[in-house]
């Protein structure tokens, strides 16, 4: 098996780069700018991969469209496959028994990063702890670049060649699951609930591929765990999380003494007591305009992280009374007849609604369905009966969620997303709260759940 420890190395290799999307462009031209020669394999059609091939037309790319001859992968030394695609392929288990290297960009990119990585990880937060982490650090003058699942793949920080102090990385499952080699400095992990079985089939396969972040720890990793997720505290007794340095973050008054005294942050009353050194600091959230307790979760990780690389309290509390949250997470639409919206289509799974359920009193008409995931939705059945009066339910999972929930307030099964939404403002009261928390991935109607969030946030604006 061939094997690459530099960008040296690349020259004249053959390499099967398969998907075409954001992440397949961006490596591309990473790898043709260090001599390698590259082919690129993906199912769908030269039409409708026109923008994606405009960006790559003057590279001598080898393309294979339509489909993927068994034949195109066994001419290969190296074989990356995006974040898209699964890695349960019996195509790649051949190729792999020939020699041929299978792995992932991530993990590929990752062997040429000189840099420290802070790589975030977890069912829900990823996004808001890499956005704050990013936010506190370019505030404080630490020259630092995010991406991964944020949206910028790895491959494109190398190809750009424009070095960072440190680089914060979203790391969804997906892309944790060829770990092999990949070194971060330092790992975020901000829970864990069910969540893409669809990929991952059990609860315990996505368990596992979560884990691998920390396959490579060593003595002065540091890991920043959620005290108060169950799972989370599971994983911080494995000996690769403890041959490096832990730092606890939890919501619990009562951890306060145990988790200033080793290190971590505890959010009491609207303050977060922090300790990453010989002081205790303290953060006031007094103003900071959020909306729900998994907001100050997200919070305290943050500040951890980025602290571990030189960022200043003053930076990091004026980020704070600056913040508005991040778009598609628990996002304020608008009041209009006394009634308020909130998009929170970033909410692809159940646990993400139960947060989103948990940041309000009553008065709720929650807008949920999407792509079948094959989810659980029954431990929301609680919730709802207390909080929810209205279920709108939408989407190639309605069905499902129906089965699961549909007992527990007045459900509606509607035909189209723009009726789901108008449905909810019909229904909807003076005081009530409408908010679009989906609990499934958006690729049933939308290709993101940006489009998904866009569309909710536009029909609700033309309500009157």
């Amino acid at each position: 098996m061939v094997k690459i420890n530099s960008v040296l190395d690349l020259k004249d290799k053959k390499i099967l780069v398969v998907g075409l999307g954001r992440t397949g462009v961006s490596l591309i031209k990473f790898l043709c700018k260090h001599g390698a020669k590259v082919t690129a394999s993906d199912h769908k059609s030269e039409a409708e991969l026109s923008d994606y091939l405009k960006k790559i037309k003057d590279l001598g790319v080898t393309l294979q469209l339509e489909g993927h001859p068994p034949a195109t992968f066994l001419n290969q030394d190296v074989v990356i496959v995006s974040p898209g695609v699964p890695i349960n392929i019996k195509l790649f288990d051949h190729i792999k028994s020939k020699g041929i290297l299978v792995t992932g960009e991530f993990e590929f990119c990752s062997t040429f990063v000189k840099e420290p990585m802070v790589v975030i990880t977890g069912t829900n937060g990823k996004t808001t702890v890499a956005e704050l982490t990013y936010q506190f650090l370019t505030n404080s003058g630490v020259k630092a670049w995010i991406g991964g699942n944020y949206g910028r793949p790895l491959s494109e920080y190398l190809y750009r060649e424009e070095p960072a102090d440190v680089l914060v990385v979203e790391a969804s499952s997906y892309m944790l699951e060829h770990i092999k080699r990949m070194v971060p400095n330092c790992i975020v992990f901000t829970n864990f609930a069910e969540s893409h079985l669809d990929r991952h089939k059990t609860l315990s396969n996505y368990l596992s591929t979560k884990r691998k972040i920390f396959l490579n720890t060593y003595l002065k990793t540091t890991s920043i765990l959620n005290a108060d997720d169950r799972t989370v505290l599971e994983v911080a007794h494995d000996p690769l999380v403890q041959r490096g340095n832990i730092l606890y973050f939890s919501r619990k008054k009562s951890l306060e003494p145990q988790i200033m005294k080793i290190g971590g942050a505890v959010m009491i009353g609207n303050k977060i007591h922090v300790r990453t050194g010989p002081e205790i600091e303290y953060y006031s959230m007094e103003n900071v305009k959020v909306v729900g307790n998994h907001t100050y979760e997200n919070i305290m990780a943050a500040i951890l992280a980025s602290r571990e690389y030189g960022a200043k309290w003053d930076s990091i509390q004026e980020t704070l009374m600056n913040y508005k949250g991040q778009s598609h997470r628990m996002e304020y639409v608008r009041k209009v007849g006394g009634v308020t919206f909130y998009n929170d289509s970033k909410a692809t799974n159940v646990h993400a609604v139960m947060r989103a359920i948990d940041a309000f009193d009553d008065n709720l008409i929650l807008i949920m369905g999407g792509k079948d995931g094959h989810l659980n939705f029954e431990p929301l059945k609680e919730r709802i009966q207390k909080k929810v009066k209205n279920l709108i339910l939408v989407g190639e999972s309605k069905e499902r969620i129906n089965r699961h929930i549909g007992n527990s307030s007045e459900t509606f099964l509607i035909g189209t997303f723009e009726e789901a939404i108008l449905i909810a403002y019909q229904k909807s009261r003076i005081g009530d709260v409408v908010i679009l928390s989906p609990g499934c991935s958006s690729f049933d109607s939308f290709n993101s759940y940006q489009e998904r969030g866009e569309l909710f946030k536009e029909l609700v604006n033309q309500f009157k």
